[in-house]
């Protein structure tokens, strides 16, 4: 089964990612004897012989400056830790992995520095052919050696995903020279996948005993950029390595056009905005609606040396929320949580705020068939969740749950009716004006923390909806570094944060929503939620052989998570909102994730 972008088109993005995540168990379970690429499920779109990327363009112009911006800081140049505020980008663009992921399918790699891969129709062990012309950018090869202290290092000290994965691994070891094997404790149809994802690092330029604390000394890798000048917590140039040895990969064709990548770091958005408009900042993905609809109309974009754009996509949309840290007592009763859900007034703020652009998220996979929104469950789906009654709520089982829609007013006095209805039942009453507890007189109130000012605006506004109630919610506002490091450590009551989902869930969301997650710092499983339900739908989704059980398992977590009213569900756009200057071009066709830095150039001459 072939995900080609003539068949994208004809069935459209959301039913093909699901055919694709879904492809039958005769496919999946497909033995592998020295191949060039390997993919999740089915076959890899691209053949053997494959001369690019269909979202790059090989002929793109190579040179020139790319500068960029992020939102908040930095104080370390590693992101495969816990500890500090690393940038993201280092990983791919300084640190390459054993093959790379095509972001036009659900789940395929092709070669990097390992150039072929080999596993059984059971997938119990994964190997990894080394290319020998693989270097780091100080010259010395990517060896077998490297490949395995990688995995050692990741496995004892890395991020808790790659702890968790790596943890599978019954036996690493190199058979010959050019050659590694990972032997798994028990088979598994991702884990080849995910071992292909691996980091790997130059073993001699890594003191292992010092790797888990925070450090602005740059890391040595195999990928087509260095670490340049760094101005701590300001910003970070990337420098091109002209000796990179995978620029003639086929993967690689019409990738990193340019010569110098610098990232710009800014505190607030509106700082960041200006930057842009002055010409300082090259390209920029616009996150606020009333900006994306008013704030362009400045001189160059009305000149046309600035553009705008707007790029489909063919993933799940984020689940966005406002999340409950259920490991505080005052948010452990769910009927709380959903009575906070009722007073987020999602019209009115979508009209008064965000010109009407925003569509309001109801699942954890929106826009996808493994959604279970509008759909009633099926009967291998009432058959997972059978052994949990409580764990999915009715009208969620049914497929006809919504988040609670209001009048537009403001002011709604249904839903404020319905929200103290479900905060009584759960021992809340108004106080002269304050909702308190029953039997203890404790006010109910609880802290919102963010860390960029659109949050901050919103979460006020959210502050004012609650005030209706007697709910007394302080807005704090953080820097990055606190935020991640309080993030990290769940040390919140109330944070914003976004899920992305890929067209091919699987181990990840142990990482996500497990329950072994939960107590575990570092993981995304910020809600804390320590759901049966959750893990056993987990487990049929990385059980799942064919088509059907795998849409069910995925639905049926879809299904348990919603009911779970663990956040406040926010909203989406309907695709990406590109800003850019016209020296800036881009290839017409984007990935299934849009359009992505990597594959722009810089127009030669401007």
């Amino acid at each position: 089964m072939r995900s080609s972008f003539n068949l994208r088109r004809r069935l459209g993005p959301a039913l093909l990612g699901a055919l694709l995540a879904v492809a039958p168990a005769a496919a999946r379970g497909q033995a592998l004897d020295r191949a060039p690429a390997i993919a999740m499920r089915g076959e890899p779109d691209l053949p053997a012989t494959f001369a690019g990327l269909p979202y790059a363009n090989p002929q793109a112009p190579q040179g020139g400056q790319l500068e960029l911006s992020l939102l908040g800081t930095f104080d370390s140049l590693n992101p495969f830790i816990v500890k500090g505020s690393a940038p993201l980008f280092i990983r791919n663009t300084v640190i390459e992995s054993l093959m790379a992921r095509s972001l036009d399918e659900p789940f395929t790699l092709y070669p990097l520095l390992a150039r072929t891969v080999t596993t059984d129709a059971e997938r119990s062990f994964v190997a990894f052919e080394i290319d020998p012309a693989a270097r780091f950018s100080d010259g010395a090869p990517v060896t077998t050696d490297d490949v395995l202290f990688s995995f050692a290092l990741m496995r004892d000290m890395g991020r808790p995903n790659h702890r968790l994965y790596y943890g599978k691994i019954a036996r690493a070891e190199a058979p010959d020279a050019h050659t590694v094997r990972f032997t798994f404790i028990e088979p598994d149809p991702e884990l080849p996948l995910i071992m292909g994802l691996m980091p790997v690092f130059r073993q001699a330029s890594i003191d292992r005993d010092r790797f888990e604390e925070t450090t602005l000394t740059p890391l040595i890798g195999s990928g087509p950029y260095r670490i340049g000048a760094v101005d701590a917590g300001a910003s970070i140039t990337l420098e091109r390595n002209r000796d990179y040895w995978g620029r003639a990969l086929p993967f690689n064709r019409g990738l990193h056009n340019f010569d110098r990548i610098r990232y710009f770091y800014f505190r607030d958005a509106n700082t960041e905005f200006e930057a842009f408009k002055k010409g300082l900042v090259d390209a920029r993905f616009e996150g606020d609606p009333g900006r994306w609809e008013t704030g362009y109309d400045f001189p160059a974009a009305r000149s046309g040396e600035v553009v705008r754009e707007v790029i489909p996509t063919g993933t799940p949309k984020p689940y966005s929320a406002f999340v409950f840290n259920t490991r505080r007592p005052l948010f452990a009763d769910r009927r709380v949580r959903e009575a906070l859900i009722e007073l987020f007034d999602f019209e009115w703020l979508d009209k008064n705020f965000y010109h009407g652009l925003y569509q309001r998220t109801s699942s954890f996979f929106e826009g996808s068939a493994l959604s279970s929104s509008g759909r009633p469950a099926d009967a291998r789906e009432r058959a997972l969740l059978a052994p949990f009654p409580d764990a999915v709520v009715p009208d969620v089982l049914a497929g006809t749950f919504r988040p609670p829609v209001s009048d537009g007013s403001g002011r709604d006095r249904e839903r404020l009716k319905a929200a103290l209805y479900l905060l009584d039942k759960a021992g809340w009453m108004l106080r002269q004006g304050a909702l308190v507890n029953w039997e203890t007189g404790r006010p109910f109130a609880f802290e919102i923390m963010v860390a960029t000012r659109e949050m901050e605006r919103l979460a006020l506004a959210y502050q004012g909806q609650l005030k209706r109630a007697g709910i007394a919610a302080q807005v704090r506002y953080v820097d990055a570094v606190q935020f991640d490091a309080r993030r990290g450590a769940y040390d919140f009551d109330m944070m914003p944060y976004a899920w992305g989902q890929s067209l091919s869930p699987g181990n990840e969301q142990a990482f996500y929503f497990g329950s072994a997650a939960a107590d575990t710092p570092g993981t995304r499983n910020y809600m804390g939620a320590k759901s049966p339900a959750v893990d056993a739908a987990i487990a049929a989704l990385l059980a799942a052989r064919d088509e059907d059980d795998y849409v069910a398992a995925a639905r049926a977590l879809d299904r348990v998570l919603v009911s779970g009213a663990y956040g406040v569900p926010l909203f989406h756009t309907p695709g990406q909102w590109l800003a850019r200057w016209t020296r800036i071009e881009r290839p017409r066709r984007a990935s299934l994730y849009g359009t992505l830095p990597e594959t722009w150039w810089r127009v030669p001459g401007r």
